[in-house]
């Protein structure tokens, strides 16, 4: 799916419709001494086992991708809901 790299969408906190610059929103580093990942990893310690079975096969073929929209005006980020795609291209106008 081809998505322009600037679209006019609203901005809640301009409080009206502003242009955004659009990106392709990427997950950040795990940090290994937040709690919540000190907890994931300790209840995987074991006998090199994981805590829930593996998964044989594939169920979905695609991921959702996630769409970051950035305020050209005010630099406020919102998130569009991810729909699933094989490919995402951000296309200049």
């Amino acid at each position: 799916m081809k998505v322009p790299d600037r679209i006019t969408t609203y901005c809640p906190r301009c409080n009206a419709h502003t242009e955004h610059r659009v990106e392709l929103y990427k997950t950040g580093k795990r940090r290994n001494l937040a709690e919540g990942q000190r907890r994931y990893l300790r209840k995987n310690l074991g006998y090199g086992s994981k805590r829930t079975a593996e998964q044989k096969r594939f169920a979905k073929t695609t991921k959702k991708q996630v769409i970051k929209l950035i305020c050209l005006k005010c630099r406020y980020v919102l998130h569009r809901k991810g729909i699933r795609l094989k490919k995402l291209e951000i296309v200049k106008k």
